[in-house]
């Protein structure tokens, strides 16, 4: 009897089993789709496929297409389907800035095959003027290129009177940018140097200034004075030159006045002062 009972309760529950488990496979099942991924749009970058030092020459070899999302393509980029020879065309050219790998390739920081090597790293507008210099007048040898300096005029103010010839020393240039001492060129501007003692400073002057530091080296002497790495982003400015003045003896009286600067086909002109 005692089996009878086992097997009812066996069968009994075997059925309750099966009938839940047709119950479930008849519930709709509830199937959630996963969002769409966005397609970014591509678009291939010319980019260095190593570290080009600063003055080195690019090679095809040191260039690639990369892929890059169109948003962040720069204007100042190189694309693949505005130049597609780009790799071919830029071979020869000069590095005026240091690239990064994979940094892209800017027009900007190239000059074209065949130039000068100084002539090339000058920015636009910008010339390339030698001073003399010894260790004394450039900080002891400290002045390194792409340093930052004033430039310091000496000369000598004439005797007046009773009064004795003086020296007389005035900042003429700020935050001038060295490119060279001598011969030396540092490619890149992160690497130590040692002190150079040179002959020659090669400054970044625009023409004005070019005018001014020739003046005043053929009146007088000039010195470095080495400035801050943190003045880099000062302007740079050049000191507004003092206006002549002239002594004129007039009714017993000695009168100061100021002459204004000449100018080409104008007589300088005479400005009365105070005494």
């Amino acid at each position: 009897m005692i089996r009878v009972l086992i097997f009812v309760a066996a069968l009994g529950s075997g059925g309750l089993a099966a009938w839940i488990s047709f119950a479930q496979d008849d519930a709709p099942v509830r199937v959630e789709q996963a969002p769409a991924i966005a397609q970014i749009a591509m678009s291939e970058v010319l980019v260095a496929s190593a570290e080009i030092g600063q003055g080195r020459l690019l090679e095809e070899t040191s260039m690639r297409w990369q892929p890059w999302p169109e948003v962040a393509v720069s204007a100042g980029f190189i694309t693949r389907s505005s130049r597609p020879d780009a790799i071919e065309t830029l071979a020869g050219s000069l590095v005026r800035s240091q690239f990064q790998e994979s940094e892209p390739i800017r027009s900007e920081k190239l000059a074209p095959a065949g130039s000068g090597y100084m002539s090339a790293l000058l920015p636009p507008g910008k010339r390339a003027v030698a001073v003399r210099v010894s260790a004394e007048n450039t900080a002891g040898g400290f002045v390194l290129p792409n340093d930052r300096v004033d430039v310091v005029h000496t000369y000598t103010r004439p005797a007046t009177g009773a009064e004795p010839p003086q020296s007389v020393s005035r900042a003429i240039l700020r935050n001038i940018r060295v490119l060279a001492v001598d011969q030396s060129r540092n490619a890149d501007p992160s690497s130590p140097q040692e002190v150079v003692v040179g002959r020659t400073a090669t400054l970044e002057l625009d023409i004005q200034q070019v005018e001014m530091i020739t003046a005043a080296e053929a009146s007088g002497a000039l010195s470095l004075a080495l400035r801050s790495a943190a003045d880099r982003n000062e302007p740079k400015l050049a000191v507004k030159r003092r206006e002549p003045t002239v002594g004129v003896y007039r009714d017993g009286k000695i009168e100061v006045v100021k002459v204004a600067p000449h100018t080409a086909g104008s007589p300088g002109r005479v400005r009365r002062s105070s005494p």
